[in-house]
């Protein structure tokens, strides 16, 4: 199997070393620097349909980056499209679903596959919109988030709430809904939800059961409007 390393502090690389025969997957245009032996293909995983289908619900890329070393073993170098920290996941008797932009790489056993959420969870929580991304299969899996990342673990009896924005991957097992951390005195349950939704502000996932939950330090749809209104000022 390959051997991923991660390589330093600050916006770091993904350091993947392939024996002979061996394969991997990545996001389009993750792959920075790679060594002779290694052959670089842009392939749809899982045939036309699912490419498709992850195109259209999850924003992932058409195609996927395969790369294999077919005449050697050989090293490459890998980087997530925002600046951020990688975290690795095991994948094998857990799943783990993951919010648009985590997918960095996985090893050739990881099936990833769209998977549709309750329709109140893509109207109000924006995690994902209406489809996630799902993986499963038996390998490892690479994830990147908008800054740095810190890993909860969740136990039953103990929910965590989490803004939507800052959630990157969850085990696959875990109970998740909306819920609204502010009220508006006489508003009504979906007159907060209204309001939370187009404020930006109150909206947040709360998790229950056992397993994992990656979060990351930055909104990046918050940065990008703060840069907008900084490039415009």
């Amino acid at each position: 199997m390959p051997t991923f390393t991660i390589t330093g502090d600050i916006d770091p690389f993904l350091h993947v070393s392939l024996r002979k025969g061996e394969k991997l997957i990545c996001e389009s245009g993750a792959m920075v620097m790679m060594e002779t032996p290694l052959d670089l293909q842009g392939k749809m995983s899982g045939g036309f349909g699912r490419a498709l289908m992850r195109r259209l619900t999850t924003g992932e890329s058409f195609f996927q980056q395969h790369i294999e070393a077919t005449r050697g073993d050989g090293d490459c170098l890998l980087s997530p499209m925002l600046p951020g920290a990688i975290q690795m996941l095991e994948v094998g008797p857990q799943r783990y679903t993951l919010n648009d932009g985590a997918f960095v790489a996985a090893t050739a056993g990881i099936d990833l596959t769209t998977r549709t959420q309750q329709l109140g969870n893509a109207l109000f929580a924006q995690s994902g919109g209406l489809f996630v991304l799902e993986a499963s299969g038996k390998g490892q899996l690479a994830v990147s988030g908008f800054g740095s990342i810190f890993v909860l673990d969740v136990e039953p009896g103990k929910d965590v709430i989490i803004d939507n924005a800052h959630v990157i991957a969850w085990d696959s097992g875990l109970h998740y809904e909306i819920s609204v951390t502010t009220a508006k005195t006489g508003a009504g349950l979906l007159g907060n939800l209204l309001n939370s939704a187009t404020s930006g502000e109150g909206v947040v996932l709360r998790f229950a059961g056992a397993g994992k939950v990656l979060i990351c330090s930055r909104n990046r749809e918050s940065f990008l409007a703060w840069a907008r209104g900084a490039a415009a000022g």
